[in-house]
């Protein structure tokens, strides 16, 4: 099976795709995995990459592209994959389904995780980590006993850059952006799977089963 995750940030996809992977051992493919490993190994398109980088410049479509050939093309990708984070735009979604035509294979769904904007930004302006204990946690969605371990330890609760309210807010209006005319393509090509994705993970996982009718997991 082969799957197009859609998300914003704090949307849970990643965590959707490692359980796909885990269950039905279709790889998760991530642009930004990909990415490293590539520069890290030195491939060719790799060293491309990290020229570019190296140069303040952003990666082009094209390099993108071609390391999600090189993956789709291993062994372990024959029966399917799990794309998160690509395609981020309409031109990408054509490449890629260009790029399976050639090699006689199509996408199956696109998965949208749908969470309401006020539960994104909870979950990203949240996070917090423990000074003390390197510990990941949310002040909204923590367990109290969680965050009392940390505070009684003599740890703060340290919040990134990143995740901090107007850069949140930017990322998520740029993802509406980019986005919306992809939810567009792949419902007319009737591919779009729109799956409820707050609440508890396993939950969530149940109900992203039943939109791809997959049978339970063997564990």
């Amino acid at each position: 099976m082969r799957i197009v995750m859609l998300g914003a940030p704090g949307s849970g996809k990643g965590t959707q795709a490692k359980s796909l992977e885990a269950d039905y051992g279709f790889p998760q493919i991530s642009t930004g995995d990909l990415l490293r490993k590539a520069v890290a190994d030195g491939t060719p398109l790799g060293r491309r990459a990290k020229a570019v980088m190296d140069a303040g410049e952003l990666v082009s479509d094209e390099i993108v592209l071609g390391m999600i050939t090189e993956r789709i093309a291993e062994r372990d990708a024959a029966r399917g994959f799990v794309l998160d984070g690509y395609p981020r735009n309409r031109k990408q979604a054509e490449d890629l389904e260009r790029v399976l035509e050639q090699r006689s294979h199509k996408l199956n769904a696109a998965v949208l995780m749908d969470v309401s904007n006020d539960v994104l930004m909870k979950r990203l302006t949240g996070r917090r980590t423990c000074s003390t204990t390197g510990k990941l946690l949310n002040i909204y969605f923590s367990d109290e006993k969680e965050i009392d371990a940390c505070l009684r330890a003599g740890g703060t609760l340290i919040q990134r850059d990143d995740d901090k309210e107007d850069t949140i807010r930017n990322r998520l209006q740029v993802y509406t952006r980019q986005t919306a005319p992809l939810i567009e393509h792949y419902s007319a090509l009737g591919l779009l799977r729109t799956v409820a994705a707050e609440g508890p993970v396993a939950e969530v996982n149940r109900r992203l089963r039943s939109a791809l009718a997959l049978p339970a997991p063997r564990r």
